[in-house]
């Protein structure tokens, strides 16, 4: 299939997908190798049962981080002993393994803050319609808070990024959709109008940056046209 029949959202679903599962797989391996133990046996004792809990790992993981006793007791497997008892329930993570595993998910998952991004159009023939837009940019970055501070970067005129970072993406992605809502009211009250481009999602760093050259190498070549 195509890369280009793949929508976006598919695709950052995907990217997201593998960028989770890429990190549990370093945590789970740097425990396996720091305590010379069997990797796959650690996913059969740890990581399938969690992937099967939670949906994916790396949000059971987001839990043992800050409370690892309710998400790593309960793996636990019957074994039958010769006693009139009979079978016993017996921790399958020993506490060796739960304090370095614990200690690697708090030390690989401590908090970072996401980029989200959104690239609009915005335009207005009007009088004085350069100053209608910096007052429809200046409504944008004001549609922002402490946590979430709204920012707008020109890449050729009339396409702007704006974008915001943050430590809670959903809060980001409703801030910058609010920012871009105000600046669309505020821009269109003086007949200009405002189209979104590329719809807020989360970036890279890279991907920031090779969506600014893109956008200005796409620029360049219309203005050739």
């Amino acid at each position: 299939m195509s890369k280009r029949k793949v929508s976006m959202e598919e695709v950052q679903e995907c990217e997201e997908r593998y960028g989770k599962s890429k990190l549990v797989h370093s945590i789970m391996r740097h425990v396996a190798e720091t305590l010379s133990a069997n990797l796959e046996d650690l996913y059969i004792a740890i990581g399938w049962p969690l992937y099967q809990n939670y949906g994916h790992a790396y949000d059971a993981f987001k839990l043992i981080a800050k409370d690892p006793g309710p998400i790593l007791d309960p793996l636990t497997r019957e074994v039958t002993e010769v006693c009139q008892d009979g079978g016993k329930a017996v921790p399958l993570v020993s506490h060796e393994v739960k304090k370095l595993l614990v200690k690697n998910i708090q030390h690989k998952m401590a908090s970072q803050p996401v980029k989200i991004c959104s690239t609009i159009e915005i335009k207005c023939y009007q009088f004085d319609g350069v100053l209608h837009i910096q007052r429809a940019m200046t409504k944008a970055k004001g549609a922002g808070n402490e946590d979430c501070h709204v920012k707008m970067t020109l890449i050729a005129a009339p396409l702007y990024v704006i974008s915001t970072q943050t430590f809670d993406k959903n809060q980001g992605l409703l801030v910058l959709a609010n920012a871009i809502k105000t600046c669309s009211e505020e821009i269109e009250a003086c007949n200009g109008k405002l189209v979104i481009k590329v719809a807020p999602r989360v970036v890279t760093e890279r991907e920031e940056m090779h969506l600014l050259s893109e956008e200005e190498d796409s620029s360049n070549m219309d203005d050739e046209v």
